[in-house]
């Protein structure tokens, strides 16, 4: 009887013991990953009831994502799924009487505007256009759309564009030919076809092309995500293009009105450098929009412009404001319009009077993405990230500055992750400046333990490490295994104001990496919880640059990891595609300061390489092309340092389908585990 009793007691104490244990939290592992929910792309409601968003959603074992459209009201209350389709549905907006949502889909095979109507009943196809769309707006009676596709410039009609289409697939010489720059873009080939702007009337069915001729609206680059609009009254649509001959040398879009009854353009900016996101006031006197100053520089500060319509006269409303500006919003009122930037690692929100130009900060210390105004103008409805928070929908009372969480997509899968936040330390840098860093913890943290450390690089070089949930190079990913991270936000970074952002210009191998050298000597010296013969770094695109010269230059780490990148500056010019770009960076082309690209290109430093060093490129990459990589790994192997390449044939500069993100995920854990683990 002693032993039945003392067994019925252990088998209740297991029993309460189990559900404690059920319910632990463990480290991020990339199943846990790819499950996050990912929320984007939300719109408010007329009523400013609810919010429209996209869900995307990662499956590794079909190696694809989906995407569908959600509703929640902004009470918190009401969370619904609106589409399900085995195919993408993307980009909704409301219709202006708020009883339809129109959005993206390729359930028909291509990308074409469908619509739903909110009292019930299917989705529905709008458009048939042969090549496709892009993005769109409603006219503001809701009878029209203006839409993007892609066209061949000389077509005068959808059945030239739908017959030219069908001959290019049934061909069998895949051959292209090119007789102007710019010829490729990020990763795709820019082939005959370029964007245009479509006025579709939804009752008769029919679209006029507003934008013909040879040019791309929106621009194919440097653009914003609202480059095009209507105006209050309907009469016209302002949107942005570039029109200099040749493109890859030139950051000079400029705003364009077209008349809706004449379709007639007109130049509205004169501007040399890169103007966009037009934005009308609710009241149609104004069009905002950002403008930058200084021709073939793309990360020159952003400035909020007003053009006064009836006068004709711009005024600079952020001229004293020394950061860059991001997403523009009206309030209902037109006295005011908000804003949000890059701030030292987040992305508050401002506004600024128009009468006075006074500008106030509204909404400080998170990390925000898209945000819209509710009608009566007091509540702001935004997209709210940190590094250990997925992206959620969130609002945020202006008078009583309180802020409430609206979605809660990924609170089940978050409730069973140990992931700390963000602790910052600044320090003092190159040329005696203070430089900001960030510094993550792995989960379950023991202050008695020593931790190996990993310092991630991140890329522009005009970029920023911020709070943010990255689901590319993602901090907790990287913490996960037992990893202090250190996150540095070098000279050249952007949001500490746009002296700091310039000064990287000339000087790649510079400053920054004075920065990063400093920046873990302090890390080394104020933590003691560092091991510090433990040390790892890794980066991309710039950041992968970044690794390159640490390569050649110091051998304070155990081991590098490159990703997508910079290795031999020369070559990398003929070969990638926005030459504005090394031309403003290096002050010139490889024949007029070849000085220059000799000085900051790793490849000059190869008899210097001794650090292990895994290196990570797509066949796809056309900013930073895939022989980059060939040429960094070929120097590794021929010095005799330790290395790997991992060549991605399916992919671009991003690693982006589920199961190769799981083999980049698996090859870089074990590459630090190697020498950061064992302690080799």
């Amino acid at each position: 009887m002693r032993n039945k009793s003392f067994i019925l007691t252990v088998i209740l104490s297991l029993l309460l013991i189990l559900p404690a244990f059920s319910g632990e939290k463990h480290a991020i592992t990339f199943d846990d990953f790819i499950k996050i929910k990912r929320i984007g792309d939300s719109q408010l409601s007329p009523d400013g009831k609810s919010v429209a968003f996209v869900i995307t959603e990662m499956n590794k074992e079909e190696n694809t994502s989906n995407s569908d459209i959600w509703l929640a009201s902004i009470d918190g209350k009401l969370l619904r799924k609106l589409t399900s389709s085995p195919k993408a549905d993307y980009r909704p907006r409301w219709s202006p009487d708020g009883k339809k949502i129109a959005f993206i889909s390729t359930r028909s095979g291509s990308p074409q505007i469908w619509m739903i109507n909110l009292r019930g009943g299917e989705a529905y196809q709008v458009t048939d256009v042969p090549t496709g769309v892009s993005g769109f707006i409603w006219s503001p009676d809701g009878k029209y759309l203006i839409y993007a596709s892609k066209v061949y410039p000389d077509c005068p009609d959808e059945k030239c564009n739908k017959e030219r289409e069908e001959k290019k697939k049934k061909s069998k010489v895949k051959a292209k030919i090119f007789d102007s720059l710019l010829f490729r873009h990020w990763d795709e080939w820019r082939d005959e076809k370029r964007s245009h702007l479509f006025l579709y009337s939804i009752d008769e069915k029919k679209a006029v092309d507003l934008t013909p001729g040879n040019y791309d609206c929106p621009p194919i680059a440097l653009g914003s995500a609202h480059d095009y609009d209507f105006s209050p009254d309907e009469k016209e649509v302002c949107f942005v293009m570039n029109t200099d001959p040749v493109v890859a040398t030139s950051t000079n879009n400029d705003l364009f009105i077209v008349s809706l009854e004449t379709k007639e353009i007109k130049r509205l900016t004169e501007n040399k450098a890169n103007d966009n996101s037009p934005h009308y006031s609710p009241d149609g006197k104004y069009i905002a929009y950002r403008a930058m100053e200084r021709p073939g520089f793309e990360s020159d500060k952003y400035s909020l412009m007003i053009y006064d319509r009836e006068t004709g006269k711009t005024i600079n409303l952020t001229e004293d404001f020394d950061l860059s500006i991001g997403n523009i919003v009206w309030s209902p009122d037109s006295k005011y319009i908000y804003f949000s930037c890059q701030e030292k690692a987040r992305r508050p929100i401002y506004r600024v009077s128009i009468k006075k130009k006074k500008i106030e900060k509204i909404l400080d210390g998170v990390t925000t993405g898209n945000f819209m105004l509710t009608p009566d103008g007091k509540t702001i409805i935004f997209e709210r990230e940190a590094i250990n928070l997925p992206k959620e929908i969130f609002k945020y009372d202006i008078k009583k500055k309180k802020i409430e969480q609206i979605t809660r997509i990924n609170e089940e899968i978050l409730s069973k992750l140990e992931m700390n936040s963000l602790e910052e330390f600044w320090f003092t840098g190159a040329d005696g400046d203070k430089v900001h860093g960030l510094l993550l913890k792995p989960p379950f943290f023991d202050p008695s333990k020593k931790y190996p450390l990993v310092m991630l690089i991140h890329g522009g070089p005009q970029g920023a490490w911020e709070d943010e949930f990255h689901y590319r190079w993602n901090a907790q990913m990287f913490a996960s295994p037992g990893y202090v991270v250190v996150m540095i936000n070098f000279h050249g970074s952007t949001g500490y104001g746009q002296a700091f952002t310039d000064s990287i210009t000339g000087d790649w191998g510079g400053k920054p990496f004075e920065d990063l050298m400093a920046g873990l000597t302090y890390v080394l010296a104020n933590y003691d919880f560092i091991d510090p013969n433990l040390k790892a770094a890794a980066g991309a695109s710039y950041g992968g640059y970044m690794i390159n010269w640490i390569e050649g230059h110091t051998n304070r780490f155990k081991c590098l990891i490159s990703h997508a990148g910079v290795f031999d500056l020369r070559s990398m010019y003929g070969a990638t595609e926005e030459l504005w770009f090394p031309e403003w960076e290096f002050k010139g082309t490889p024949w007029t300061n070849p000085e220059m690209y000799e000085k900051f290109s790793p490849s000059y430093y190869v008899r210097y390489f001794k650090t292990p060093c895994l290196v990570i490129h797509g066949q796809n990459d056309f900013r930073v092309p895939v022989t980059q990589g060939f040429q960094m790994f070929t120097s590794l192997q021929r010095m005799g340092v330790p290395s790997k390449l991992v060549y991605f044939p399916d992919e671009t500069h991003f690693v982006q389908k589920p199961q190769n993100a799981e083999l980049w995920w698996k090859v870089v854990h074990e590459w630090l585990a190697k020498y950061l683990k064992s302690g080799k």
